[in-house]
């Protein structure tokens, strides 16, 4: 029995819509969450560790991200629900496990965006000569309406400007390849540090340090389990679509870490804001370069368009299972969570007129860190809890994969104290504050006290709405 029943008409305003998106749309969905990383941000931990510090620096968080996407790849083809990481705590943990995985996604998802924007108000500046609290408010105001038209429409534009923001990736590589000079990647003089030498100048500290940068690679490719209610077969789409966008995300790292400092020297490029654009500019690409300065803008957008969707569904998630206000999981005619995309969109933009977009960021990677701990936990807990849950997909090297992803998680979460501890500090404030807002009043308004429960009530309510009620009657 749940603490506070709940009715057809409860769920029947709270329904996404079916089968909108294959394994495709998905990947695309995951490619488009972190492109933006490609095209800055990811250079500084250069600055930091060196090349060759910061390459295993990058290898350590690649590895991380691949074996907790294994993981996630897993659960999400077993439990196919919008919550994603959330859904997956709360079945292995329960529901104080599972909201406080889903706080953490949250903040780092609600803050992300804030920190993009100003990024893109920047790159608005560079060509437009304009910037500040009205561009921020256009984009957001633009981009939520876009999604509040419906998940397809929203999915097949992402779609669009992430493929803007791939070819500028791949048209640069193109074009370094005939600089490239294996020496350039070693142009930092080693220093008197730890460890340090010629391929990793700044020692054993300077990698720890780069941690975090070799996450904004990466960064939210974790996401996509968020779209497995809208999905047209969540079993198949949302483990291949997951899988497929991180292979393609290795491959643009591998291009731009390699490429950009090997044709315009390591320390160049660690310096640099605009990486892609100041190495084509270095190798006398400049028209090229102005091209790619245009659609590095279209990079940052994917980038904010798509978690402005995972934010959504998370807290659609969160708020229908009565985590966070029941309010902001309606949905409206179009199957879109309209409160659920609103809210969170206007205390992002509230966040982004502190101006602060490096600060930002780095608070988005530390509820990143805290989650993914927390998610590759669920899949060791779920292997031994429920060994008969049934698991169409199969995670290779089981708890093995998601140990790795554990400890990696951990130490990353550490890298983003050395790196910044502000923004450490201040996250570590915003979770306490959030998990006070459950344990002191939201646990008593769950509308399930499991996540079998929860699930059961939202499959019902599917199974009647699809046979009883026309699509056009469903209530608003």
């Amino acid at each position: 029995m749940s603490d506070h029943p709940v009715d057809q008409d409860y769920l029947a305003k709270r329904q996404l819509r079916k089968g909108t998106a294959g394994w495709i749309l998905l990947a695309g969905l995951g490619v488009s969450y972190v492109i933006s990383g490609d095209f800055a941000g990811w250079n500084f931990g250069i600055a930091e560790a060196g090349w060759g510090g910061f390459a295993i620096a990058a290898v350590l968080m690649g590895l991380m991200y691949f074996a907790l996407v294994l993981a996630l790849a897993e659960m999400s083809a077993a439990i196919p629900a919008a919550g994603g990481g959330y859904s997956f705590a709360r079945q292995a943990m329960g529901p104080a496990g599972g909201y406080l995985t889903g706080l953490a996604v949250l903040i780092e998802y609600a803050l992300a965006p804030a920190a993009i924007v100003i990024f893109i108000g920047a790159a608005v500046e560079e060509l437009l000569g304009i910037n500040g609290p009205l561009v921020y408010a256009l984009f957001y105001m633009v981009f939520i309406g876009i999604h509040l038209a419906g998940v397809g429409e929203a999915l097949k534009v992402m779609m669009v400007i992430s493929g803007l923001a791939v070819f500028a990736i791949v048209a640069t590589a193109i074009a370094l390849l005939g600089d490239f000079d294996t020496s350039r990647l070693f142009d930092i003089a080693p220093t008197d540090a730890a460890g340090a030498n010629a391929f990793m100048p700044f020692g054993w500290a300077g990698i720890w340090a780069a941690l975090p940068f070799g996450m904004w690679l990466f960064l939210a490719v974790e996401g996509v389990p968020l779209a497995a209610e809208e999905s047209k077969d969540p079993a198949r789409d949302v483990p291949k679509g997951i899988i497929g966008a991180m292979v393609f995300l290795l491959f643009t790292a591998v291009l731009v870490v390699f490429l950009l400092a090997g044709a315009a020297g390591a320390e160049a490029i660690g310096q640099s804001g605009v990486p892609l654009v100041d190495a084509l500019n270095a190798t006398g690409s400049g028209t090229l370069a102005t091209v790619v300065n245009v659609l590095g803008l279209a990079g940052l957008v994917a980038s904010f368009f798509s978690i402005i969707y995972g934010y959504s569904r998370l807290v659609f998630a969160l708020s229908r299972a009565g985590y966070l206000p029941k309010a902001l999981s309606l949905t409206s005619r179009r199957k879109a969570p309209t409160w659920a995309l609103v809210v969170p969109g206007v205390f992002g933009f509230l966040v982004s007129l502190s101006g602060e977009g490096d600060l930002i960021l780095g608070m988005a990677v530390v509820g990143a860190t805290l989650s993914y701990a927390l998610m590759a936990l669920s899949h060791i807990l779920l292997r031994f809890k429920r060994p008969d849950l049934p698991r169409p997909y199969k995670t290779p090297g089981g708890i093995v994969t998601s140990s790795v992803a554990l400890v990696l998680s951990l130490v990353a979460l550490t890298g983003v104290y050395a790196f910044d501890p502000r923004a450490f500090n201040y996250t570590i404030v915003l979770f306490v504050i959030g998990a006070a807002y459950y344990f002191l009043y939201s646990r008593h308004k769950l509308v399930a006290k499991t996540a079998e429960e929860e699930f059961q009530l939202v499959a019902d309510a599917e199974s009647s709405l699809s046979h009883d009620v026309p699509p056009a009657a469903t209530p608003t």
